[in-house]
């Protein structure tokens, strides 16, 4: 035993070492790199590179998967909320006076890659020509014309999204919305192997486009409070801010939840608020709730030991998911990022550069925060407060007559049967937009679809109808041309069809 615990010793002592020299590698590199910054960029640089710093330095301390899934507990009962009982509520009178104290922040960091677009994703055109931006301008100013308040907008670019997004905020100047923005870090890539950055200079354009990453929507409380907004938001008396991701367009501004926190039930504020929602099987993966060490913790997917990976996934014991759409206290992030009190999980997300090159990322999610927050709080909201569109099948979701658009939100049409969206599985035809919009002449009536399948050259013509249950595969080197007024219920449709004008 004595034997072992010396070689034991020996092993951490020899992995301390490893890790200080690293370090010092890493330093260094950084220090070479800062010293390439023009002096315009000297301050912001800095700042960067030592939040990325912090960041390495934990990677390096941190050991296998970050939660002892022993102590994950389920939340306590009160700890989650339904929807429901906030909303029963009420509105109190002045819910204007409750509206002025917030502010909305959306996530903008994101490119429109991963649907074959280049630029910011919130530039896609997803309903009548409108934007993700433009809806949510569109929202916003409903409300700041209808209630007579100033709620703000407020963009998370990043340098990768910043300054298409500036030049079209100019075509919202009349509108009835201040908007401002400002940049998560930048952090360097760095090489899988030797732990050190490929960046050898400061310059992001050209080749050096893939040495740089924005480091996830954890980075939000750091740069909201460098960029000197954060207080200023407080200076003109905002209290909460209202997050989301810009491609979930069922993330509105609700004031029952709003009321919730600014008038609570019980006189204490809660400076947290996550709203869930139930699980489908589409949902798996996503992070979920649960009691940890006498807090609400959000436990992501990666930070599961392996052997219980499908326990998580599990819809029966983990019934709910974080939707990203988070309430927080401005005075609260302030209080913490001045006592850099903030907490969050790393994820580290391997990637293969064009080159071949393995790189990895490392980052933050903005939800992990919630256990270094007082009295947090989760909502279990309707499913219809959860609509990303991540992929072509999900615009297609939103295209078609299963929503109706009023003010820059979509609503479930009054004339669907059922509360849940159809399960919408488009092939690799279809991924990117500029494809997908070539194939439809027209966003067929889906009102009473259940699922639909589409695999390979498949065309659909003009007023299509699909009911029930619908599955189209052309095989390699056929095609598949749905005609103009067909209506498809319950079919399978295979081999080639092509109906040819004479």
């Amino acid at each position: 035993d004595f034997s072992k615990a010396m070689s034991q010793a020996g092993t951490s002592q020899f992995q301390e070492v490893i890790r200080q020299e690293l370090e010092y590698s890493m330093k260094v590199e950084l220090d070479k790199i800062l010293s390439t910054a023009p002096s315009n960029e000297l301050e912001h640089t800095k700042k960067d590179l030592e939040g990325f710093k912090k960041l390495f330095h934990r990677f390096l301390q941190e050991k296998g998967p970050s939660v002892d899934w022993g102590k994950i507990q389920r939340p306590p009962e009160d700890s989650i909320q339904p929807y429901e009982k906030i909303k029963a509520r009420g509105l109190p009178d002045n819910i204007a006076s409750v509206l002025n104290k917030l502010v909305v922040v959306k996530l903008n960091g994101g490119l429109g890659t991963s649907m074959g677009c280049k630029g910011p994703k919130s530039l896609i055109g997803v309903r009548n020509e409108n934007t993700f931006l433009d809806l949510t301008v569109q929202q916003i100013e409903h409300l700041n014309k209808s209630y007579n308040t100033d709620v703000p907008l407020v963009l998370m670019n990043s340098f990768n999204t910043d300054d298409d997004t500036k030049k079209i905020l100019q075509k919202y100047s009349h509108s009835r919305v201040k908007i401002y923005t400002f940049n998560q870090s930048r952090y360097p890539r760095i090489n899988k192997e030797t732990l050190l950055p490929i960046a050898k200079d400061v310059s992001y354009s050209g080749e050096n486009t893939e040495c740089w990453y924005p480091p996830g929507h954890g980075d939000i409380y750091a740069s909201f409070y460098n960029s000197g907004l954060l207080d200023n938001l407080i200076g003109e008396g905002k209290e909460y801010i209202f997050v989301s991701n810009i491609d979930n367009l069922g993330a509105t501004v609700d004031l029952y939840i709003l009321n919730h926190l600014m008038n609570p039930p019980n006189g204490k504020r809660c400076e947290f608020v996550m709203e869930v929602t139930n699980k489908t099987r589409a949902d798996v993966k996503g992070g979920t709730l649960t009691q940890y060490e006498n807090k609400l913790r959000l436990v992501e997917i990666a930070q599961v030991p392996k052997a219980h990976v499908d326990e998580f996934k599990s819809v029966s014991k983990f019934k709910i998911f974080n939707t990203n759409n988070l309430w927080i206290a401005l005075s609260a992030i302030k209080r913490l990022q001045e006592k850099n009190a903030i907490d969050m999980e790393i994820i580290v997300n391997p990637k293969t550069l064009d080159g071949g090159l393995n790189v990895i990322q490392l980052e933050t999610a903005v939800g992990a925060a919630i256990k270094s927050f007082e009295n947090s709080l989760g909502i279990n909201v309707p499913r219809s407060r959860f609509l990303p569109v991540k992929t072509t099948s999900d615009l297609l979701l939103v295209m078609s007559n299963l929503y109706s658009l009023n003010a820059g939100s979509l609503t479930m049409s009054e004339k669907r049967e059922f509360p849940t969206v159809p399960l919408v599985k488009l092939g690799s035809s279809f991924t990117k937009v500029q494809d997908y919009l070539r194939r439809f002449e027209s966003i067929p009536d889906m009102l009473e679809l259940d699922h639909l399948t589409v695999s390979g050259d498949v065309t659909f013509g003009k007023n299509v109808s699909l009911k029930g249950t619908v599955i189209i595969i052309a095989n390699h080197g056929d095609r598949i041309d749905i005609p103009a007024g067909a209506l498809l219920e319950n079919k399978i449709v295979s081999g080639n069809l092509r109906i040819l004008d004479h």
